[in-house]
């Protein structure tokens, strides 16, 4: 059975701090691994193998208390480490305890730990995973004030909290669910690096997906977008020709259009891979299409829409989400204005577009092809040989209507 005790080595110059030291046991071999923790003798219980905390709340105490915690999550740490080698059936040393607690403790709190996961989607050039992650931290940072957490530490009644935090601020049901399933996903990441003990901490909280309302407008609602008169109204206008490509392109993602590049239009068809999946999509080039590119083309930009703008000093992606910004928040307005049925933003069209391709009896899974859906890929597999043509007529179709 592997032992850990916690000892205090004073320094050998009177008046200076000294260190803790953990002395490791396993098998009638014993290691010593020193910490950064350094103290005073007067500050350590040698009885009880704690810290002694002054009275006075001042930087000291404080200080003092951050180090017995630090000590307290390292013991449970080296518990868990001792647990996962015993559990594994095989023969392991005292080295190996200790190998694994340097390995695993530099990411033992949650805060560092997911800053690296962020810095590794980054780097595997998953951005808006990295996005998420980062936002879903933030809003956790201020939940724990900013007071870091011991992945040990994580437990239901701690997520608890936080959702009760969320609904106290307002946050949606859907997007208090959207944080926690991206806390589960860190959570279980670090359960698999064996970094914690899995303890099924959001059993109890709610990381489903509600129906969300309804964002799909009728034929003569698309109809009113298209013929409003916005000359006075430049960003507006823009706005509305973005949402309408988006339209006429069976609902592609913002994203999607701000890098179409004009080498993507070749021989009347327009291709294009889908940045959330990857998959590579075709469409065929209409009329409707064309005047909106001839609108605001650029001659100087690769780039099929002025979404991103080459010359510009800031990064395509800054330019991307600012764009993005600025035109649902120009496309609420003109939906006000309109009195449109619900919100109008760029995702709208999307759902427009699946909504009256079904009213015109399109089978659904020409439409779940025409949106690039590879979830159906995955449920009706003969969707893989499905011909383009059939798709393509069932966007003429939907644009021949207006």
């Amino acid at each position: 059975m592997a032992t850990v005790k916690i000892k205090f080595k004073p320094s050998t110059i009177d008046g200076r701090q000294g260190v803790i030291v953990y002395q490791v046991t396993h098998n009638r071999v014993t290691r010593q691994q020193k910490t950064g923790y350094r103290l005073y003798v007067d500050e350590w219980n040698y009885r009880l193998s704690e810290v002694i905390l002054p009275k006075s709340n001042d930087s000291r105490k404080r200080y003092l208390l951050d180090i017995s915690n630090k000590i307290r999550i390292d013991i449970r740490q080296f518990g868990a480490i001792i647990t996962l080698l015993e559990s594994s059936k095989r023969d392991f040393t005292t080295d190996d305890i200790l190998s694994r607690f340097l390995n695993v403790n530099s990411e033992s709190y949650l805060f560092p730990f997911m800053e690296s996961m962020i810095e590794h989607h980054k780097a595997l050039g998953k951005i808006r995973t990295a996005e998420t992650y980062a936002a879903t931290l933030r809003s956790f940072r201020r939940f724990r004030d900013n007071e870091d957490l011991a992945l040990d530490d994580i437990n239901s009644d701690t997520m608890i909290a936080y959702e009760v935090y969320l609904k106290v601020c307002g946050v949606s049901h859907n997007s208090s669910s959207f944080y926690m399933r991206n806390l589960r996903a860190v959570y279980n990441r670090a359960v698999e690096k064996e970094l914690t003990l899995q303890r099924y901490p959001f059993k109890n909280v709610y990381t489903g997906v509600d129906k969300t309302t309804k964002r799909a407008l009728p034929i003569k609602e698309i109809k009113h977008i298209k013929n409003v008169d916005l000359s006075n109204n430049t960003a507006r206008s823009f706005a509305r020709d973005m949402f309408l490509f988006s339209f006429y392109t069976r609902g592609m993602s913002f994203v999607d259009m701000a890098y179409l590049q004009k080498k993507d239009l070749n021989r009347g068809i327009l291709s294009y891979r889908r940045r959330k999946t990857g998959q590579l999509l075709f469409i065929k080039w209409e009329k409707c299409m064309q005047e909106i590119v001839d609108k605001y083309n650029l001659p100087q930009s690769n780039y099929l829409l002025p979404i991103i703008k080459p010359m510009s000093k800031i990064d395509e992606r800054k330019q991307y989400l600012y764009s993005s910004h600025k035109i649902n928040r120009n496309l609420k307005i003109l939906g006000e204005q309109l009195g449109l049925s619900i919100p109008l933003t760029m995702y709208v069209s999307r759902h427009a577009w699946a909504s009256i391709a079904k009213s015109k009896n399109i089978p659904i899974s020409i439409i779940s092809e025409g949106l690039g859906h590879d979830s159906e890929a995955t449920t009706r597999i003969y969707l893989a040989s499905l011909d383009t043509i059939a798709i393509d007529k069932a966007n003429r179709m939907i644009l021949q209507s207006l």
